[in-house]
């Protein structure tokens, strides 16, 4: 698998949501925190994005799509 990054303003185009939409998913558990990828700079696997999205669009509540996140993020440890 190649592994891709989406930096937030990519995030916005295939959520459509806002950058503080996206950081409001993130607190409330909707959405990944991003990685780091460098010193100042961080993003997240597109994957993860489309992931959620398929959850979206499959109808699944919030607690299945932040139990989801928690999977996500989990693995995440077991990628290297």
């Amino acid at each position: 698998m190649q592994l891709k990054f989406l930096r937030c303003s990519d995030v916005e185009e295939r959520t459509g949501y806002s950058r503080s939409t996206i950081y409001n998913r993130i607190a409330e558990g909707l959405l990944p925190e991003p990685v780091k990828i460098g010193i100042r700079a961080s993003a997240w696997p597109d994957f993860e994005i489309n992931a959620i999205n398929a959850a979206l669009v499959a109808g699944k509540s919030d607690e299945e799509i932040r139990a989801l996140v928690a999977r996500l993020v989990a693995a995440r440890k077991t990628m290297a």
